[in-house]
């Protein structure tokens, strides 16, 4: 089951992360993975880390938010089967504290990257026939969140959009679906605590931990997980769905 072999894939943000375990599990089960990334170096790990499975997987260097690297990109990767758009960058802030810049910023990277991803892919998915895009949505797309005013706003746009080409290409068997994580254990968490409570960490992670009802993190293999299913032929009925995965967080946080 969920077997992607003879399936080319394109991971935005591959190189840590969610990303980077997306990038293993569907090269794990036979896809040919190409990794779209900012970081050179975290793509090369994650390159390495697929290679060693016996795997071959293929980095890219590219601005998501740039079109015309984008494009440049899928042209020379060519007919696709899956894209996962998870490339994003968080911000911390209310309405009243996030600057004109910082809102810009966070709507280019996670707004206008997954759109530019989406316009280039449409043409090079119709060319296999078909496929599946997956994009990285969030539970602030669904519930308020303190102090993510941008963020949420984004995220928000993101999970619209699955809706939109779900409905807009179900006739060319092309599926889209999104996934809204609550808190996983990531880089980003580490460096997040590091920075903002380096006196506390453990304290903190504790706290941050227990938010979600189910008292703990994600892993960012559960999240891949989810994704490997929803991109195998095991999901095929299945498009124009969001499927938060937090703990709990959603329905049982009262």
């Amino acid at each position: 089951m969920f077997t992607l072999t003879d399936k080319k894939a394109i991971v935005t943000g591959g190189g840590s992360g969610i990303g980077k375990a997306i990038a293993v599990i569907l090269a794990k089960q036979g896809a040919e993975v190409h990794i779209l990334e900012l970081n050179a170096e975290n793509a090369k790990q994650t390159i390495a880390e697929i290679e060693s499975i016996g795997k071959k997987a293929y980095a890219h260097s590219c601005d998501v938010a740039n079109l015309q690297q984008v494009k440049a990109v899928f042209e020379y990767i060519g007919n696709i089967h899956i894209l996962i758009n998870n490339a994003g960058i968080a911000h911390i802030g209310k309405v009243d504290t996030t600057g004109e810049e910082d809102f810009d910023r966070i709507m280019n990277v996670n707004v206008k990257g997954v759109y530019n991803c989406l316009n280039q892919a449409i043409p090079q998915l119709r060319k296999s026939g078909g496929g599946v895009i997956i994009n990285m949505a969030s539970i602030a797309a669904l519930v308020g969140i303190p102090d993510r005013f941008a963020y949420s706003t984004a995220k928000g746009a993101v999970k619209a959009m699955t809706m939109s080409v779900a409905k807009d290409y179900i006739g060319e068997n092309i599926r889209c679906n999104s996934i809204s994580p609550a808190r996983v254990h990531t880089p980003f968490v580490d460096g997040f605590l590091q920075k903002n409570y380096p006196d506390n960490i453990e304290g903190m992670f504790e706290k941050l931990s227990k938010t979600q009802p189910i008292g703990r993190m994600a892993k960012p293999e559960e999240v891949a997980a989810l994704a490997l299913y929803l991109c195998s032929d095991e999901a095929s009925f299945i498009t124009g769905c969001d499927y938060p995965i937090d703990g709990g967080f959603t329905t049982l946080n009262n």
